[in-house]
């Protein structure tokens, strides 16, 4: 009989590439990786890895072995989930995954309805972009992701993983307000009234490589000019700062002014985009009780920021109304 234990170690091998990933990733040092895929080599009387340069290649008698190590894994974290769902107490560790806008707007309600309600389950939140993250559920590092997609941009798709909506998300031009003097207003003495009037003005972006940056990029494209990115930064409320301090003009969702009103102006792009939040988890571990709870929640709350859409922005004078809501096919 072959150890399960050490088939998983292939397994890992395959998806993080090093054995010192692995390494990293499991907390064992590299050594002991080595001599247990050792130990596996002989148990199967075949050999698994062979080196390339500094790394080691798997063979094809071990991309085998991973193909049903997947399945064993998959049926044991279906088992334990089944276990976890006969119990009468909700209860375990949720490792979450959740983009910043995602984190600001529903984190908070989601950790007091969760300790109030299941006080049993212990989430642990770690901040990652959508794509790293829904990789890294798959792999699973985490149990749970929330994610998004941009318009006409799918997110990467994994084996293993579901999708349930939470909800859709107005993108808007931010610029700053009208009274607010900075390097916009000293480039730019007429009023800006759409995203053309931004040809030469410093934009400020997410890093090349995001989803957010592609779908960014191309709305300029589309409206006939290249954006002067003068600004990169993953943190959105770095990107606001800038924008309401007049040096810059960025695209912003509406979930950034949950429980919060802009002081900068919001603008409509055309054609009202907008971009899709929704969870994934591994379907063999999506009937665990915990997690369950913490997409129940998740939902009730997209739901009643949702129910009452944009209510600081509409309170805005700087602020037009909220376009019709759409509904994205995942």
């Amino acid at each position: 009989m072959l150890n399960v234990r050490r088939l998983r170690l292939l397994r890992e091998l395959h998806i993080r590439g090093t054995l010192a990933d692995v390494a990293i990733a499991l907390q064992y040092s590299p050594s002991a990786v080595s001599q247990q895929l050792a130990l596996l080599e002989k148990e199967t009387g075949v050999k698994l890895l062979r080196k390339v340069g500094r790394r080691v290649q798997l063979t094809a008698q071990a991309e085998i072995l991973v193909a049903h190590t997947a399945d064993i894994v998959e049926s044991l974290e279906r088992a334990e989930a089944e276990i976890a769902a006969s119990l009468t107490t909700v209860a375990g560790t949720v490792k979450l995954a959740v983009f910043q806008s995602a984190a600001l707007a529903l984190l908070p309600e989601l950790l007091t309805a969760m300790s109030q309600r299941y006080p049993e389950v212990r989430i642990e939140m770690t901040q990652r972009e959508p794509e790293t993250a829904l990789y890294e559920t798959w792999a699973r590092d985490f149990d749970m992701v929330v994610a998004e997609q941009y318009p006409g941009h799918a997110a990467p798709r994994h084996p293993e993983l579901d999708r349930v909506l939470l909800t859709t998300d107005t993108i808007r031009l931010a610029v700053p307000s009208p009274t607010v003097e900075g390097t916009v207003s000293r480039l730019r003495s007429e009023p800006i009234t759409g995203i053309e009037d931004t040809r030469d003005l410093p934009w400020v972006m997410e890093p090349r490589g995001a989803a957010s940056r592609h779908w960014a990029e191309q709305a300029c494209r589309q409206a006939g000019f290249e954006p002067d990115v003068r600004f990169e930064t993953a943190d959105l409320q770095a990107q606001v700062r800038l924008i309401e301090s007049g040096n810059a003009v960025g695209l912003m969702p509406d979930l950034m002014w949950t429980g919060r009103k802009p002081a900068l102006m919001l603008l409509k792009l055309p054609g009202l985009p907008r971009r899709t939040v929704f969870t994934a988890a591994r379907r063999a571990s999506r009937s665990r009780p915990a997690i369950l709870a913490c997409r129940e929640i998740l939902a009730q709350t997209a739901l009643s920021i949702s129910a009452e859409p944009n209510k600081s922005l509409e309170s805005s004078e700087l602020a037009p109304e909220c376009g019709q809501e759409v509904t994205p096919t995942l």
